[in-house]
């Protein structure tokens, strides 16, 4: 399993980019960046990719409604022209409160905007023109001019169809709030089998989960839930923390000493992650504690 961090990007940009040259020296395999209501993730990283070399930079994730495929070909493949190919493009659907509360679009069938949308987005960046008229969106546009590889594309899947989908287009799936157990008996079965019938390689598994290691785990549980309280009431995590026994974010987060957070994460590698996304929090201590812990173990597994 590959180790990476996701940064914390509701700072000023050079801040982003010495956490991303620590995690570098440190040597994380990968960061990822978000994309809410702050900076544009893409954008964010092809001006720390052309700072910091030699670590894998990722989209956690682009919603895709606000952007048309085509556009979002584009500026990916500008960013693998800037940074080199150490792009992982990770996109999803977002949420209906988001989509249509703030962008004023329409969250309408979702599985069919993404089937389409991939339809669009995926030979584009393997440099071929499409021409596709979906039920959602239509394109039509030949090879764009951008001498840049494809980069791997990992999309926000927790549901059924969504996984399906992942497993038989894209290269992988991005969770988040998901626990082991689901992570095991419902995300690697379902993505696998896609892929395996599809003729695909197997999938890349980005497992993101707030991670703490500290001396007070009962506080550092309840503030995973307060803090990530949100995710315990969008009904797509709703599910997945039902489907996993959790009353809400702070029962799957990953907590405890060094020894207790290190056993729950070599879990997470037994059932199927190809890659942990940590969200180090709790006190500066903790912080600290958790990202040295994480190092070492992407040191060991070297």
């Amino acid at each position: 399993m590959r180790y990476g961090l996701l940064i914390d990007n509701g700072q000023p940009v050079a801040g982003v980019v010495a956490d991303v040259q620590r995690a570098a020296d440190a040597g994380f395999d990968l960061v990822g960046v978000s994309q809410i209501f702050g900076y544009d993730a893409l954008t964010l990283l092809a001006a720390v990719g052309q700072q910091v070399p030699d670590i894998e930079l990722v989209t956690a994730v682009v919603p895709t409604y606000p952007r048309h495929p085509i556009m979002l070909a584009a500026q990916a493949l500008t960013v693998q022209a800037i940074v080199g190919p150490r792009l992982t493009l990770g996109i999803g659907l977002s949420h209906q409160i988001v989509i249509e509360g703030v962008f004023g679009l329409s969250f309408d069938r979702p599985a069919r905007h993404m089937r389409d949308y991939l339809a669009v987005l995926m030979p584009l960046l393997r440099g071929e023109g499409v021409g596709y008229q979906g039920e959602t969106l239509k394109a039509a546009s030949g090879p764009l001019s951008i001498e840049a590889s494809a980069p791997d594309v990992l999309l926000a899947a927790l549901a059924p169809t969504m996984l399906k989908l992942a497993g038989a287009v894209a290269d992988g799936t991005a969770t988040w709030m998901t626990g082991p157990q689901t992570i095991a008996d419902h995300i690697v079965p379902s993505i696998t089998a896609a892929a395996a019938d599809a003729g695909r390689k197997d999938p890349r598994i980005a497992v993101g989960l707030p991670v703490c290691v500290t001396a007070d785990p009962d506080a550092a549980r309840d503030q995973a839930g307060r803090t990530f309280a949100l995710y315990g009431q969008l009904p797509v995590y709703r599910a997945v923390l039902d489907r996993e026994g959790a009353a809400g974010p702070g029962d799957v987060a990953i907590v405890g000493d060094e020894e207790a957070v290190s056993r729950q994460i070599g879990t997470l590698a037994e059932v199927g992650a190809t890659e942990l996304l940590a969200a180090p929090f709790g006190t500066g201590e903790d912080r600290n504690r958790t990202v040295t812990l994480l190092a070492e173990l992407a040191g060991g597994r070297r």
